[in-house]
């Protein structure tokens, strides 16, 4: 080991390097973590530690990388607002009841812009044209809706 003498930095720069580019293929955050570990290594051997002390740095940082840093860093990465897709979106939303919705008779809602077959969410519910309703479920292409209640003055 006597070949690495002072330039055992080196050996770590290319480690860390190389882990760093690995990384790129694997995407995992184990490698970068790891490749941070041989950058603690090197800065070790920078300031002429010898080597036993630049291995136990890189595994210390490697193993406290890998246990710190990476969970918080691959939640944040996995986590983002959740996306409502399709018809989905309307639950929620609040319409305008256009033609009288009832249990026998489904009826129509203008909501977004837009005209659905609506029936109520409540069997025993019957809601006039005018009422403002919200929608608490979609199933094919009908809007069940429950009515807003309104606040008289």
């Amino acid at each position: 080991m006597d070949w690495l003498g002072d330039n055992a930095w080196a050996v770590w720069l290319g480690l860390g390097f190389t882990l760093g580019v690995a990384e790129l293929f694997s995407l995992d955050l184990i490698l970068l973590m790891l490749a941070v570990g041989a950058i603690a290594g090197m800065v070790a051997g920078l300031l002429s530690a010898p080597l036993v002390v630049q291995i136990l740095v890189a595994a210390a940082t490697s193993v406290a990388m890998l246990a710190l840093v990476r969970p918080s860093v691959v939640k944040r990465l996995h986590s983002g607002p959740e996306l409502t897709m399709s018809h989905n979106k309307l639950v929620g939303q609040r319409g305008i009841v256009t033609q009288a919705v009832s249990a026998l008779e489904p009826g129509r809602i203008r909501v977004a812009g837009e005209d659905w077959t609506a029936k109520p969410y409540d069997d025993l519910v019957s809601i006039a044209p005018g009422e403002s309703v919200e929608i608490l479920q979609i199933r094919g292409a009908t809007a069940y809706v429950h009515p807003v209640p309104r606040l008289e003055s």
